[in-house]
C-alpha cells in the first residue's frame, strides 16, 4: 500500500468515526467463511457496518478525529473489525446473539455517545444501555400520567382555576 492510498484509508476512517457516535471494536479473527458470512448478514439486518481495518490506519484516524476516544486506542492490537451503529447497544446484541453459537467475536471496546467501554465484559452492560427512541419513550410514558391528570381535572372542574386546583388537591390526598 502506497503513501498515499494510507492517506486516502485514514482520511476515510477519520470521516466515519466523525459520522458515527457507536463504534465498536471487536476481533472476529478465527472465524470460518461462513461464519463471517452470517456475522455480516445479522449486521446488516441489525443496520450495522462492519468493516475489517489496519490497526495502524484506525489509531491515525483516531488521533486525526476531533474527538475523545480515551484509552480506545490501547484495545487496537491483532485482528480488530469496527462496527458503526446508529444504536448505542445494537452491535452489542449482534454480539451476544451471535456468541450462543461461537466464541467470537469478541468485543475489544466500545465509544458510544461519547463514552468509551473496554473489555468484552462490559458486553452485558452495552447490551442493556437504553437507545435515545428507547429513553424518549420511557420519558414521554412518565410525562403522559401527571398530563392525564390535567386533562382529567380540567373536564371536572368546569374549566377554572380554582376548580382545577380543587380537584387536583382532591386527588392527591
Amino acid at each position: 500500500m502506497t503513501r498515499e492510498e494510507k492517506s486516502q484509508v485514514i482520511e476515510e476512517l477519520t470521516s466515519q468515526l466523525a459520522d458515527n457516535s457507536n463504534i465498536y471494536l471487536t476481533d472476529i479473527s478465527g472465524l470460518n467463511a461462513v461464519a463471517t458470512s452470517n456475522l455480516r448478514r445479522a449486521c446488516f439486518k441489525a443496520n450495522i457496518k462492519l468493516a475489517v481495518v489496519k490497526n495502524s490506519l484506525l489509531e491515525k484516524a483516531m488521533e486525526a478525529s476531533d474527538r475523545e476516544f480515551g484509552d480506545l486506542p490501547t484495545t487496537l492490537k491483532g485482528n480488530t473489525s469496527v462496527m458503526y451503529s446508529e444504536t448505542g447497544n445494537g452491535p452489542a446484541k449482534v454480539i451476544k446473539e451471535f456468541r450462543k453459537k461461537s466464541e467470537k467475536p469478541l468485543l475489544k471496546g466500545a465509544f458510544i455517545e461519547e463514552t468509551v467501554y473496554i473489555g468484552d465484559d462490559l458486553l452485558d452492560t452495552l447490551v442493556s444501555i437504553k437507545s435515545r427512541e428507547e429513553l424518549l419513550g420511557d420519558i414521554i410514558g412518565l410525562l403522559q400520567s401527571p398530563a392525564k391528570n390535567v386533562i382529567s381535572a380540567l373536564k371536572s372542574s368546569g374549566g377554572t382555576i380554582a376548580g382545577i386546583v380543587k380537584t387536583l388537591s382532591e386527588r392527591e390526598g
